[in-house]
C-alpha cells in the first residue's frame, strides 16, 4: 500500500503543469528520498509510515490542484508535519525530508 501511493504521488507529480520544471524534479528527488526512510520506517513503525505516506499524498494533491483552496493545503501539510511529530531523534532524515516537502508544498499552495 505505502508503496503504490508513493507511485500515484510520483505519476501525479509528473503529469502536473501547475508548477515548473524545476519544481517538479525537486520534488520527485524528495519523494525518491521518501521511499527510503518510509521503507526503513515501516520496519518498525507500519502505521505511522502509512499516515506520513497518506498525508504526503493529500497534501501533494491540495498543492498542486489547478484551482488551490489554500486552507485545504495549510490543513493538509500542518497533518503531514504532525505525522513525523517524535521521530526527531530516531529518523532525523525522515523528518528533514518531509519538513522539505512541506516547504515546498506550502510555497506552491499560495
Amino acid at each position: 500500500m505505502i508503496q503504490n501511493t508513493l507511485e500515484k504521488i510520483e505519476e501525479r507529480l509528473k503529469k502536473t503543469e501547475s508548477m515548473s520544471d524545476e519544481n517538479k524534479s525537486e520534488l520527485l528527488d524528495l519523494i525518491s528520498t521518501l521511499r527510503i526512510e518510509i521503507a526503513n520506517l515501516s520496519k518498525t513503525h507500519n502505521e505511522q509510515a502509512e499516515s506520513i505516506t497518506g498525508f504526503t499524498e493529500v497534501s501533494t494533491r491540495e498543492a498542486i490542484r489547478q484551482e488551490k483552496n489554500p486552507e485545504l493545503v495549510k490543513l493538509s501539510i500542518a497533518g503531514l508535519e504532525k505525522s513525523v511529530e517524535g521521530f526527531e531523534t530516531s529518523h532525523p532524515t525522515l523528518v528533514g525530508i518531509v519538513n522539505r516537502i512541506c516547504t515546498m508544498l506550502s510555497n506552491l499552495g499560495i
